[in-house]
């Protein structure tokens, strides 16, 4: 079990390092007005965790590499790759209505905590 925590842990931390460089190189090339490179991550991970699901989560050797590149590069380079995978699971399997609900659920519950979040932190702040 520990062996799946390290696949997990790496590919989270080479995630990560991955988004870091592709949002770094963005803003250095499109500049800051936009979030060019958290698009570009959520839009270039969810076409990977796409791909990477039906080609891994097929075979018994590729779900060997799913803690690794799924659930951890793909985690730590974008979170939005799971949540896209989430939905288009729920439609395929006939939800269409319970998709709809966490798609805005998930979008508006996250944008108001996060608004919450900031209200609360400011109070604490000044």
């Amino acid at each position: 079990m520990i062996y799946i925590f390290i696949k997990v842990a790496f590919g989270g931390a080479c995630g990560a390092i991955a988004r870091y460089m592709t949002v770094t190189l963005a803003g250095r090339i499109f500049g800051g007005a936009f979030p060019f490179g958290t698009l570009a991550v959520n839009v270039i991970g969810s076409l990977l965790i796409g791909a990477l699901a039906v080609l891994l989560l097929s075979t018994s050797r590729g779900l060997s590499y799913a803690p690794l590149v799924i659930t951890g590069f793909l985690s730590g380079f974008t979170t939005f790759s799971a949540f896209s995978l989430d939905a288009l699971n729920l439609i395929q399997s006939g939800q269409s209505l319970q998709a709809l609900i966490y798609v805005g659920g998930s979008v508006f519950l996250s944008f108001g905590v996060v608004a919450f979040g900031a209200v609360l932190a400011r109070g604490l702040i000044l």
